[in-house]
């Protein structure tokens, strides 16, 4: 969509993009960003709520009592149980976005938005992806569709890409996001094992820490990141039966997986 946006085939030109980084994309979205930033005509912001990582592999105790609990930062599975809360993209993605955009305008996270003034954000959904547009919850801020106008699918995307003479580009998601399908498993385990490899060591650190919230009540289970209630590495992925599993098609807010 960026790339379109600079070849002058979706208008106006944008004034920024806005990259809400999480801390925990896969390394080949890091390179592919900086690959991007110089082929744009706009400046590329990055902005952080800070590291999703080290905030979900935080015990915390409450304080009127002392006890201990997770705060539920991301979709985990908990057996018998279904999924956690999570704020995960609320707090890691449309916040951040939210601040960057004021803070280019000169105002702090703290300013009223000036009556004047609206923005309008494009969100790069395909139109395969349909039923994850949104309309804004921030009178000032405006949702744009422009691959959903132009009516292209994800596939049609990718085929732009390389009629452009540009690579693939790499999905963005948190490595260990456990709205990941098999599929993507799958491909993590087998093109980047260093990668799955983070994702195994981050479930293994959530469970750790969790047994004291479950034994204090606060949390009903140990939370993994396979629907299964299997640890990551025990799981085999070549079942491509995803139909029970969430996914990035119940995004609340169409930020992430694209």
């Amino acid at each position: 969509m960026a790339l379109m946006a600079a070849h002058g085939e979706i208008e106006p030109m944008p004034d920024c993009a806005i990259f809400a980084d999480t801390g925990a994309e896969p390394k080949e979205v890091y390179t592919w960003l900086e690959a991007l930033k110089p082929l744009l005509p706009f400046p590329v912001i990055t902005g952080s709520y800070g590291n999703l990582t080290d905030d979900s592999l935080r015990l915390r105790h409450r304080i009127a009592d002392g006890v201990p609990y997770l705060k539920t930062l991301i979709p985990a599975y908990i057996e018998g149980h279904g999924l956690l809360g999570r704020k995960c993209t609320a707090n890691y993605k449309v916040d951040v976005i939210r601040r960057e955009t004021k803070k280019m305008l000169g105002l702090t996270k703290h300013d009223r938005w000036p009556k004047e003034q609206k923005v309008v954000q494009w969100l790069g959904i395909s139109i395969d992806e349909m039923q994850r547009m949104k309309v804004s919850v921030d009178k000032w801020m405006e949702f744009r569709h422009p691959l959903i106008e132009v009516k292209m699918s994800r596939t049609d995307c990718l085929r732009w890409m390389q009629d452009n003479g540009y690579a693939e580009p790499p999905r963005s998601a948190c490595v260990y996001c456990p709205f990941h399908s098999n599929h993507e498993w799958r491909r993590l385990e087998i093109q980047h094992p260093e990668e799955f490899e983070r994702a195994v060591v981050f479930e293994r650190d959530l469970q750790k820490i969790a047994v004291a919230a479950v034994e204090a009540g606060t949390i009903k289970g140990l939370p993994y990141l396979h629907r299964s209630w299997q640890p990551l590495d025990q799981v085999d992925f070549r079942n491509n039966d995803d139909q029970m599993s969430f996914s990035f098609m119940d995004e609340c807010a169409g930020m992430c997986g694209v």
